[in-house]
Order: structure tokens, then sequence, then C-alpha cells
């Protein structure tokens, strides 16, 4: 509880003990004992009584209500006392000690002023950081300040509604400003910023999405819902698989194979916090990444800047033998990209988070068993997610994916090993309301987990970083033959095909029907080879046009505006979930990813080992 908030309880308690003691004294003395007293008199019993100086003239008492009395004042006198020390003499003494947090930060430009740290403002800075993009935190809890100062993060202690606070940190001169605390008081600190800096961009960050509207008027420039964005992350997750013209196990001329395949990075791993390019997969394993899940959205290449963490999962190519070595180092860790029935998807809790995902789920043609608790529109099963006779009405145990969004993470991670056990092969995608929790539901057998103050930190960064809205793509992952004509005796190095077309080259098919996967920048190309190239089935088909016009996009010629991170929608144009209400969480913007996840169990590869 906020310090102030809990000293302002502290003295109404004060307060009002001494007020009700000494009316009941007064009138106990004239009831009990027929010793009237002034008003003035009982109050000077009280505090004798809570000051333990003594009580003076009264003493004794012949009645058993007044030493009843007595004794409960006495007894709240010491409550009281012991109570000072946490609330008031610890705190003060913290004060004297610690070192304060300033109240001004000069000298900021081009910096993004967070109002109030919270989980999802602590993803929001790891980002920044992340990024080096330069920020100053205002917060009004002077221990939360205090804290974050003694970390030598740049923080401000102060009001973030008073606009002399927000000209003291530089408002003027930022990229945007978010506010992300209470929902009245970020209201009113949009309104401070737009007195001081009108045309800084505004953000707030809504619990109740029903006040998102008052936000607008109130001058808020993007409003997010953290549940919608979450659920919206969630369905994402579930509703887009690969396809290939030469199916998941790719065979091509003379019994060549490419398989494809997931690779999660669990928590714990050596590769956590490393970028992708530093990593090395491509060089040490042969195999392609042509894909990354992370935080709820889909990035295609180029991925090298990628940090890797525990919501990353990797869609991978390659050869046969690269892929079975890979799994035979982690077996149980991989899945395969098998296509998807449209109705075997469960879905676990129906409130915001789990009606964002069913409505999402159903705009892409899928049929979805809804599970809740509640017996309501909707709801196709009723019943507690934790009981296996209610799953198995459900048919969890056929069910292709499960998804759990539940708003306790204690009832998730029992729900995640019920649903486990009774459906070991589905992919299961879970929501977390706290990121510490996160492990816990890998560990219990979850294979795709989101928290809500990651997946809503990210797409903040998103709209204030990239300056896009963040849109979803309803369309595959999609792996074509293509051929290799147009770039004959050029080296796949010169192509640059991941940075030029967001594809990427992941075998050749030589002239004699050989299949090569392990390639390199150094492979020289015949004009009878065959490429074959996997990316989102819009670029792979502007690839195709290209190439079948005989020629290769060149450095001025990019099929794609890109820069490695999620690329902004095509032309401008809205996507598949314009046909719905056309909001990820966030007003006026629209959630863009596609893909699928694969399992993790306790048996690691080499790209998901836990630290010893």
């Amino acid at each position: 509880m906020d310090r102030s908030r809990l000293l302002r309880y502290y003295l109404v308690a004060i307060v009002g003990s001494i007020v009700v003691f000494t009316v009941a004294y007064d009138v106990g003395m004239s009831v009990f004992e027929d010793r009237p007293r002034t008003l003035l008199e009982a109050f000077e019993i009280v505090l004798q009584t809570f000051t333990t100086t003594g009580y003076g003239q009264d003493a004794p008492w012949e009645s058993t209500a007044m030493t009843l009395l007595v004794i409960a004042m006495q007894g709240g006198s010491l409550v009281l006392i012991f109570a000072a020390f946490p609330i008031v003499i610890v705190p003060l003494v913290e004060d004297a000690l610690s070192t304060a947090p300033p109240t001004e930060r000069p000298g900021l430009t081009d910096h993004v002023v967070v109002c109030s740290h919270s989980p999802r403002t602590r993803t929001l800075i790891d980002e920044f950081e992340a990024r080096d993009v330069p920020y100053v935190v205002v917060e009004a809890d002077r221990a939360v300040a205090s804290d974050l100062h003694e970390a030598d993060r740049p923080v401000v202690h102060g009001d973030p509604e008073s606009a002399d606070l927000l000209r003291h940190v530089g408002l003027a001169d930022a990229r945007a400003v978010v506010a992300d605390g209470d929902d009245q008081v970020d209201l009113s600190v949009v309104m401070a910023a737009k007195e001081v800096a009108p045309s800084v961009p505004a953000y707030t960050v809504l619990e109740d999405e029903s006040l998102a509207r008052y936000h607008e008027h109130a001058g808020a420039d993007g409003v997010f819902s953290p549940r919608e964005l979450l659920g919206r992350g969630l369905a994402n997750k579930v509703r887009t698989a690969v396809e290939t013209e030469l199916d998941d196990e790719v065979r091509v001329g003379r019994g060549g194979e490419l398989r494809v395949r997931e690779v999660p990075v669990r928590p714990g791993s050596e590769l956590i916090d490393r970028p992708l390019g530093e990593v090395g997969i491509d060089d040490r394993t042969g195999i392609r990444v042509v894909g990354a899940w992370t935080r709820g959205e889909f990035r295609t290449p180029p991925l090298e800047d990628l940090v890797l963490d525990e919501h990353t999962v990797l869609l991978i190519v390659g050869g046969r033998a690269a892929v079975d070595a890979l799994e035979r180092s982690g077996p149980a860790s991989m899945r395969r990209h098998g296509r998807r029935g449209r109705g075997d998807v469960v879905v676990a809790g129906h409130g915001v988070v789990g009606s964002t995902v069913v409505d999402a789920l159903v705009r892409a043609d899928f049929e979805p068993t809804v599970v809740d608790l509640a017996d309501e529109p909707g709801v196709d099963v009723v019943g507690d997610v934790t009981d296996e006779r209610v799953l198995r009405k459900a048919d969890v145990d056929e069910a292709g994916t499960v998804v759990l969004a539940l708003n306790d993470d204690a009832t998730a991670l029992l729900a995640t090993f019920v649903v486990r056990d009774l459906a070991p092969d589905a992919e299961l995608v879970v929501r977390a309301e706290e990121a510490a929790n996160v492990r816990k539901l890998y560990r219990a057998g979850a294979d795709y987990v989101l928290s809500l103050a990651s997946v809503t930190g990210r797409l903040l960064a998103a709209a204030l970083l990239d300056h896009r809205d963040v849109v979803t793509v309803d369309e595959p992952v999609a792996i074509a033959r293509l051929p290799a004509a147009p770039v004959a005796d050029r080296r796949l190095g010169e192509l640059d095909a991941r940075a030029r077309t967001a594809c990427t080259i992941v075998a050749v098919e030589h002239r004699d029907g050989r299949v090569d996967a392990d390639i390199g920048e150094y492979t020289v190309l015949d004009e009878r080879d065959y490429l074959l190239v996997a990316g989102l089935a819009s670029d792979v088909q502007r690839l195709r046009e290209v190439v079948e016009d005989g020629e290769w996009p060149g450095e001025s010629t990019r099929l794609h505006g890109g820069d490695g991170r999620d690329r902004p929608g095509r032309d401008g144009a809205a996507d598949a979930d314009e046909a719905g209400d056309g909001r990820d969480g966030r007003r006026g913007t629209r959630d863009r990813s596609t893909g699928r996840a694969g399992r993790r169990d306790d048996d690691a590869h080499p790209f998901s080992r836990p630290r010893d």
C-alpha cells in the first residue's frame, strides 16, 4: 500500500480512537460510577492512557464496565504505539539515511516521460534501455522513487498531475508521455501534459475500458487496454499455421527433406538476454530461423537484433539430419508444424481476455469451444476448468490447442497440470497475470505463456518507438520453390535475401535433384537450381512475382519497408481484423501477429538449456 495512504489511515485510527474513548469514558463515569466528568476531563484521562503517564485522580474504578473500558483503552493505545514503528518511525529513519530522489531532471530531449512505475512500464523501460532511448520516470510514491534512484534509473519524485513538475522533466522536448497509474489519475496527467506540451503524444493504460472515451476527450493520443492486448496476443499465437507447397516434411527431388519445427527459448536458458545474431544458430547448425514469436507478435527477418527471452519461440526450417540432431538433444522441446483443424481449439475463461481470444479466433474461421464458470452467452461448457470431468466434456483430450485465459495464476497453474495430463500432445497457450509466474507455468507444461505486463509493455514500445500500429496479418508462413535462374552464377551472400525481401532461403535444390540445406553465403547458384524460400505468404508471393519476371530485388527495390522489427501493415491497408471491430486493445490501432508455439518440456536442447 502507498505509504502516504497508510499514514493517513493511521492518523484517522488515532483520532477516531481518542474520540470514541473520550465519549465512552464520559458516559461511563456518569452511568456506572456516578461520578460525572466533563468531556475535557474525559479527554485528559484518554490522553493519559495513550501516553502511558497514569490516571491520576480517577483511579481506581468500582464498576466492572469501567474497568473493562479502561483495559480496552490500554490495549488500543499499545496497538497504536507499536503500529507507529513500521508506519511512522522506520520510514522516517529510512528517509533520513537514504539518498533523496531528485525533484527535477533538466537537460533531457527526445525522451519519453513515464508517469508512475508499474510492472507494465517496467517492461517498457527494458525496451527503452535495449534501444538506448532516453526516458524519465515520474513517481509520486517516495519509496518507489527512492528504489529507482538507488538502482540508478532516471526518476523524479513528485506528482505527475502537476504541470510544473512535467515542465521540470522537459516534457516540451519529449517524444511522448505515458501514464500508467490509476485510471482517474491518468486522466488528470493527460490534461496536465497537454497543457504543457499540446503536440507531444500522450498514451494511457486503462484497467476499466469504459473510461477510454473520457481519456480520448482529455487529449490522449492512444488508449491501451492491457487485457484486450493480452487476449489478442494469445489469439495471434493460435490462429496461423505454416503453409508449404511441399507439405510439412518437404520432400524434394531424390528424397531430400526439409522439416519445419518450433523451438522455444526456455526460462533459465543460456540464450536469455542475448541477440539472435550473436547466438549464430544458422552458422552452428545449418538450420534457418525464418521467424520468431516474441511477446505476442510474430517477427520476420532480419532478426539479428532480436533479444531472446522466455517469451521467444523460434520458427526454424532445416534439413532432416540437422533437425533430427537437434531433436535428439531435446526431443520433447520441439513441435511439428502440422495443419490444425478449425474446430479443435478450447478456450478456458470468458472474461475480457478470453472473450477477446474467442472473437479473434471466430473472425479467423475457428470454432472454439469455450469453458467458463459462468453460464452466459458464448459459453459452451459450464464448470471449473481444473475439473477433469468438465475438461473431458469440452473434449480437451482431443483438442489441438488449449488456451487458458484465466485471471488467477494459481488456478492457471493447476489447470495447466490437468490439461497437460489429459492432452499431452495439445498446444497449451496460457495467460499469466504476474510476470514472476511465467516460469512456473512453463515448468507445469505450458507451451507458450504471455504475461499481462510483458505484452502491454512490448506493444506500448512498438507504438512509441517504431511509430506504428501493431497490425495483425491473418496469413500463414509459406515455404515455396522458386527458380534460381535470375540469380545464376551469384553467391547466396550477394542476394541479401532477408534484408531485401523479409524471406529466408532455407535450401537449394540442385539440377541433379539433390536438396542442399547446408548452404552459406558462398554457395554459388546454377541457373537450373531452385531456391526453397520461407516467409510470410504475402512476402513470398511478391518475391515470386519478381523472380518469375527474371529479376531479383536490388538494394533500391526492397520488397518491404521493415527494419528487422515487426513491419507495418502493407500499403497502409487494414487486415483481417478490420472485419471485426479493428481493435487490439488500443484505440485507433490494429494488432499484427501470426504463428504457433512449440511445446516445452524439462528435457532441454542446445537452444533452450537452462543454466546450471
